[in-house]
């Protein structure tokens, strides 16, 4: 019988190492796992815990209610109450820095010699730090690049860089684990599509500095890759959905006893003011905002929240979660696509609007098609045909649905109008600010941030508030942090 390598042991905990050393049989058919005489099928037992990735702070799922809490002083009637359930999930414990973004652009710029377009792609916008009445260079020139700024939230991205900062940062986050473990050599050198991409590696488009492969159980086969079955890659980091993000930024675990929420919080602390009421802390400013009118950051001597603009990620006190200035600093990028009615129309569950269905290309035999020149896999939108026998869903783009769609229009009677442009539709925007028929700021393109920020009064830090933007846009007090799904149990270590 062949032996496990260690390497794919020493990747686990104790309890593998365990149950590695003890015959295990299927449940089903009575063969025994883990042994090349019986094929080679691998499994462990229930021994897997998901491994917390860097930067992140666990957050426990749970109902809550979901949207407004205090008026509605806009009159947008955009986030009614509604209760709905979040599954567990990692986030950021604080903001994405300035330091993080330019370790990205760094690795962008070594690895894509051949391709400058992708460094200039994903630079910040720096001139967003601009006003016409405000001596605002300084910031333009300094606040990105200088060390002073480097542990300050990066500033200026759009929604489009923030998610592709994600992908990159998961890609790296990967290959790491895979050479700590010794399966991957570390490889400075790659460049263009030959970098580690995750997807391309559990495709086997990928071979890289190859260190001790894992010993294969399969009979007919002596080594192998890592599959996403051994448990050693994490999950993709992304933006988080904005219930995920109202949720974690509540933390209502610190008002709870039991399943009983003694208070339903504004801000990410209890009570309604913005200073600390601890006798050790009295008085202190809770968030980094606008206290009035002109007033960024108090007096000489007796500043209130001690920032005339961001301030350091690590600012002010964490909520109960961990997470730090999830009201105030910055606001921050949701996944959500933007539409008024999304708290009456989304799911229950896991609720969020976006959902743009991809399958991987392949060829005229099924294999999956050659990587991009970035080294990424192509995807495609599903076809109606590929979707016909589904009932969960009909087709690829269901960004509109029940709110933009044919159906929910004021043409939904006239089925000629569902094929022409300005035909009352609710969201006929076009993408050509030029466009006589652009009729709404609200797009297929327009993205959810919430959190408020240090140019904002205090409104703007409850967490059911919520406002939106272009996804190719950005400003100078909107940033971004990253998320990951919790796979298995809904509780941590």
């Amino acid at each position: 019988m062949k032996v496990k390598a260690l390497t794919i042991i020493s990747g686990f905990t104790f309890a593998l190492l365990m149950s590695s050393c003890s015959t295990q049989t299927s449940q089903t058919t009575g063969w025994e796992y883990n042994n090349p005489d019986n094929g080679g099928f691998e499994y462990y037992g229930d021994f897997y815990e998901q491994e917390t990735g860097p930067g992140l702070v666990f957050v426990e799922g749970g109902s809550f209610t979901m949207g407004r809490v205090e008026q509605d002083i806009t009159y947008d009637w955009n986030n009614v109450p509604r209760t709905v359930t979040v599954s567990s999930f990692y986030m950021d414990e604080t903001e994405v820095r300035n330091i993080d973004y330019r370790e990205y652009l760094y690795w962008i710029f070594r690895v894509f010699v051949d391709y400058p377009e992708v460094y200039r792609k994903a630079l910040p916008d720096t001139l967003v730090w601009r006003r016409r009445l405000a001596y605002n260079e300084p910031l333009v020139e300094y606040y990105f690049r200088h060390p002073s700024y480097a542990e300050y939230p990066v500033v200026g991205v759009n929604w489009l860089q923030a998610n592709d900062f994600c992908a990159w940062r998961t890609d790296r986050v990967n290959e790491n684990l895979l050479i700590e473990k010794g399966i991957l050599l570390p490889d400075p050198n790659q460049q263009g599509d030959q970098n580690f991409n995750t997807e391309a590696y559990l495709a086997h488009q990928y071979e890289g500095a190859v260190g001790t492969e894992l010993e294969d159980l399969d009979p007919n086969k002596d080594f192998r890759k890592v599959r996403m079955e051994d448990g050693i890659l994490l999950p993709k980091y992304r933006l988080p959905t904005e219930a995920e993000w109202e949720y974690a930024a509540l933390a209502l675990v610190g008002t709870s006893v039991d399943e009983r929420v003694y208070n339903r919080r504004i801000y990410p602390w209890n009570g309604d003011a913005l200073r600390n009421p601890s006798p050790q802390n009295m008085g202190d400013i809770m968030a980094n905002n606008v206290r009035g009118r002109g007033d960024m950051m108090g007096v000489a001597g007796a500043l209130n929240d001690n920032a005339d603009i961001t301030a350091p990620v690590k600012s002010f006190w964490p909520n109960d979660f961990g997470l730090y200035n999830m009201a105030g600093n910055v606001n921050e990028w949701v996944e959500d696509i933007y539409r008024p009615l999304s708290s009456m129309d989304v799911d229950e569950f896991r609720p969020f609007r976006g959902n743009v269905f991809k399958t991987l290309v392949r060829d005229e035999e099924g294999n999956i098609a050659e990587k991009d020149s970035l080294g990424r896999l192509r995807y495609r939108e599903i076809t109606e045909e590929e979707a016909i026998d589904r009932r969960n869903y009909q087709k690829a783009d269901n960004i509109n649905y029940l709110d933009g769609d044919f159906a929910s229009s004021l043409d939904y009677s006239n089925e000629d109008a569902s094929r022409v442009r300005g035909s009352n539709r609710m969201y006929d925007t076009g993408r050509d600010r030029n466009d006589p028929l652009m009729t709404s700021l609200i797009s297929d393109h327009t993205r959810v941030y919430k959190g408020g920020s240090w140019r904002d009064r205090t409104y703007w830090l409850g967490a059911g508030t919520r406002r939106y933007l272009d996804e190719n846009l950005s400003q100078d007090d909107l940033g971004f942090r990253c998320a990951m799904i919790r796979v298995g149990g809904s509780k941590g270590n």
